[in-house]
């Protein structure tokens, strides 16, 4: 079969025109390994071979354009390239960890420093987060006991606070259940949690008592009234953690 034309296009693609009319876009990796820009003639199972290593390079790059948005794991890389053949896949696998491009120890050190300085997220849930994306219990600890304690501790603290100055509406009982479930849904350990809301005073708010007193009544006055309504407005605000 002979080579009838060989044009550059953009990027790292070049098109091999066969005399067969039959077109190939190829990577420039291919085009030096097979010395193509030479060659006048390729036989079919040289063509096999080239378009099976082209399709290896095609895995590479769009994994390597996947890796520079953002650092990815080897999980999420075979899972993005779920179309390709297995064989193309460990060759992209193997390149990237060879280049330094897929290095675990880089991605969760990254990971986790995200996850303290930008966002409400607890050692918990890092670690689980992490063992979901592959990694082992040992490689995340390694990293993660190196985060202070001191750090999740004014983590807590400083959302607490703002917390309590966003309180509105529940009893010191309910808004400190609350807060306790919402923390330990960010990942937070019970120990973490209780001994920083242990620093803060948590009692009911005269306002906020008032206004759902008034809420309570107004509404169950449609149906109680006299002794019974009373009784009825303890009741509901015993409920929501109110002190009569």
């Amino acid at each position: 079969m002979k080579i009838k034309k060989i044009s550059k296009k953009k990027g790292s693609l070049y098109e091999i025109i066969l005399d067969t009319d039959e077109k190939l876009n190829l990577y420039d990796d291919v085009i030096l390994k097979y010395n193509l820009l030479l060659k006048k003639e390729i036989d079919e199972k040289e063509i096999k071979e080239i378009i099976k290593f082209n399709s290896y390079l095609e895995s590479y790059y769009k994994a390597l354009k996947y890796i520079n948005a953002k650092l990815r794991t080897e999980k999420e890389i075979e899972k993005k390239l779920k179309d390709y053949e297995k064989d193309a896949i460990k060759y992209t696998i193997e390149r990237l960890k060879k280049e330094g491009l897929l290095n675990k120890n880089l991605y969760i050190k990254a990971y986790i420093n995200d996850e303290v300085n930008l966002k409400m997220t607890g050692p918990y849930k890092i670690l689980y987060n992490l063992k979901k994306l592959g990694f082992d219990d040992i490689s995340i600890n390694n990293y993660l006991m190196t985060i202070e304690d001191d750090i999740w501790f004014n983590k807590l603290r400083k959302y607490i606070q703002k917390k309590i100055n966003n309180n509105k509406n529940l009893s010191a009982k309910m808004f400190k259940l609350k807060l306790t479930n919402d923390l330990k849904n960010k990942g937070f350990y019970l120990e973490q949690i209780n001994e920083v809301l242990n620093e803060f005073s948590f009692q009911d708010d005269l306002e906020i008592y008032e206004k759902e007193y008034q809420k309570i009544k107004n509404k169950l006055s449609k149906k109680y009234n006299g002794e019974e309504l009373d009784y009825q407005v303890k009741i509901k605000m015993f409920q929501k953690g109110f002190k009569n």
